[in-house]
């Protein structure tokens, strides 16, 4: 009898040691395993968050609980007016983002190549660069109006220089050797620059990209608090003056999760487009 039990007790040892070696298992292991090394920290931020107002560490009429936050945001966008906000803050943020990408990398590729150009440019450029854009503001405001243009130009304006010193950069970065191989081996200035510099810039013209992309959302905030009646940012100043403070919260995490998914759509462009630098989630 003893002996029939050291069996079924070694029995079912080996087989809950199979069960953890099959490979199914091992693959959910590894998943779970990496998922909470990169989202641990802020599932207990999250957790942290929700139970603090109950057990009385903070106060939930200024810090409410994310439960609270997440029904006033999905009110927001269900029943609210979140929808046309969302609708139209996106269309400053990313009219301002387009208008600086498209003045940004051309005359980021140009003063790049052609260094006494860079040279002649930079210190204006650096001047403007260090000037900040809310303290211009008021000037947009004078020329511009109150209206949606003087709101868009300071976006423009704070988003284009993290582009435009981005791209210079990538460019001058370029390998030497590289440009002087593609010339020995005959080709065209115009080939040498198509095929050498654009792909050696293009990581670093992407560091600039996603830096602006966040640049643009902060400065829509900015620009909507101020002398407007629609928008995300407007939102945000309402629901504070009315002291609706989940409503508050969720607009504000609205913002984090549209920067959120701007960095997450610029990513994949560029593990796409550059897939010979190998990019590195």
């Amino acid at each position: 009898m003893a002996l029939d039990t050291e069996q079924q007790i070694a029995l079912q040892s080996y087989n809950i040691t199979s069960f953890w070696r099959q490979k199914p298992v091992r693959e959910a292991l590894a998943f779970l395993r990496n998922f909470l090394s990169r989202y641990g920290l802020l599932i207990v931020f999250a957790l942290f968050w929700e139970i603090a107002p109950s057990l009385g560490w903070t106060n939930p009429a200024v810090l409410p609980p994310l439960g609270a936050i997440l029904r006033a945001l999905w009110n927001g966008v269900t029943v609210g007016t979140f929808s046309g906000d969302i609708l139209i803050s996106l269309q400053r943020a990313g009219t301002a983002f387009g208008a600086a990408v498209g003045v940004g990398i051309p005359l980021g590729l140009f003063m790049g190549h052609i260094r006494i150009i860079e040279r002649s440019l930079d210190p204006i450029l650096q001047l403007f660069r260090q000037t900040s854009a809310l303290a211009l503001y008021p000037v947009f405001i004078l020329l511009l109006g109150l209206g949606e243009t003087s709101k868009i130009f300071v976006i423009f304006w704070a988003t284009l220089f993290p582009i435009l010193l981005a791209t210079i950069g990538g460019v001058k970065q370029v390998d030497p050797k590289l440009i002087e191989m593609a010339r020995v081996y005959g080709a065209k200035p115009l080939t040498v620059f198509r095929r050498v510099v654009l792909p050696a810039a293009l990581p670093q013209i992407f560091v600039g990209l996603r830096l602006s992309a966040t640049t643009a959302l902060l400065l829509l905030i900015a620009a909507e608090m101020i002398g407007a009646n629609s928008g995300i940012g407007f939102q945000v100043m309402n629901a504070q003056y009315n002291f609706q403070i989940p409503l508050m919260f969720a607009a504000i995490l609205l913002l984090a999760l549209l920067g959120l998914s701007a960095n997450f759509i610029l990513e994949t462009l560029q593990a796409r487009l550059c897939r010979w630098s190998k990019v590195k989630n």
